[in-house]
């Protein structure tokens, strides 16, 4: 099976599996069904979004021991981006690092050890994690899906993510009064507003040029429904994607508010709760333990900045981390994988589930 990671890997790649093209979902679906042909599946579908639940023979029920998690979508590349290609012991290509890499490796340990554990071990194969995972690993949780254990193969360079922020995305919108442009004293210009209104957030949370375990606030778009230059404009909007750290959790907002006042109005799109499973848990030592053997290094823990769908999971009383190969690059033009260490990461999953047998 450990042979095949790389063809398979090779396969998903091509597939552009972007939210915006259902087709090609589909298409990537299909392939991890070819390559699960052997095994009982739910699929599930919310809003137009599919995704899949493996288990093996023995298990009746949605209840498990661990589950492997994985999302197949990515987000929109370049074209040659779905042109994957080895160089210098490195697979390039979109979703190589983030995380189709992970998700070969865990399709082809599921295919070899479900039915060899003696405990109910899942695969959960999702494709909207990238849009915020509402539609898949959240809804099968909401239908009922438990697990003791989840393993989400997101980017971490071997590094165990017990910890990770919480998610807020918020819109402020400013108003005004429209005018002519060459009489702006006429009227009252809600761009300015806004900037101004941004500045004062940006004094409480700035920008910082190098990593930090701190919240942070990044301003994803400003939008006006003003059309023309002569124009002032009435209407303006902000939208921000903030990264919490547990500690702030209770403040973010209440700061927010406190700061906009009257001056805005305040529309709060996702709150979606930070992440935390206890390092000292019998899953982490085991899986600390894997790593160890395999890799012949001492594990490390890694607070992540980003989301994942364990927090899904955490909100549902699950434990869970996030746990991937070495790579670089999600998200960006230059995303790889290491092809060695794809062979060190299906090794330790694999030391890692039969050590709970």
């Amino acid at each position: 099976m450990i042979n095949d990671v790389l063809p398979l890997l090779k396969q998903l790649i091509v597939i552009e599996s972007t939210k915006d093209k259902p087709q090609q979902i589909n298409e990537i679906l299909k392939l991890a069904k070819y390559q699960l042909s052997g095994f009982t599946a739910s699929e599930f579908t919310n809003y137009n979004s599919r995704s899949l639940l493996y288990q093996s023979e023995k298990t009746k029920s949605k209840q498990f021991r661990v589950i492997l998690n994985a999302h197949l979508d990515v987000i929109p590349g370049k074209p040659y981006q779905f042109k994957p290609f080895e160089k210098d012991g490195k697979l390039h290509g979109r979703g190589a690092y983030d995380m189709k890499a992970a998700a070969a490796v865990e399709i082809l340990i599921f295919k070899e050890l479900a039915n060899k554990v003696n405990y109910p071990l899942g695969l959960q194969l999702v494709t909207d994690e990238e849009v915020g995972g509402l539609n898949g690993t959240k809804y099968q949780i909401d239908k009922g899906v438990k697990t003791d254990f989840v393993i989400s193969g997101e980017p971490t360079d071997f590094k165990i993510g017990n910890k990770a922020k919480g998610i807020i995305w918020l819109k402020i919108k400013t108003k005004g009064k429209t005018g002519h442009a060459a009489y702006p004293w006429q009227a009252k210009n809600a761009v300015w507003k806004m900037i101004d209104l941004l500045y004062e957030i940006k004094k409480v949370y700035p920008e910082f040029e190098s990593e930090v375990w701190k919240t942070t606030v990044n301003l994803a778009k400003t939008e006006t429904t003003n059309l023309t230059f002569n124009k002032v404009p009435d209407e303006c909007s902000a939208c921000l994607d903030i990264r919490y750290i547990p500690e702030d959790k209770d403040r973010v907002i209440s700061k927010l508010r406190e700061i906009i006042k009257n001056k805005a109005e305040l529309e709060l799109l996702l709150n979606e709760p930070s992440v935390y499973t206890n390092g000292n848990s019998k899953f982490i030592v085991i899986l600390r333990k894997s790593i160890h053997k395999v890799a012949g290094t001492q594990p490390q823990f890694i607070a992540k900045h980003g989301g994942s769908d364990v927090r899904h999971f955490n909100q549902a009383g699950c434990a869970g981390v996030t746990f991937g190969p070495i790579g670089y690059g999600q998200h960006t033009d230059n995303e790889w994988v290491d092809t060695q260490g794809l062979s060190d990461y299906y090794k330790i999953l694999k030391a890692f589930l039969l050590s709970l047998n």
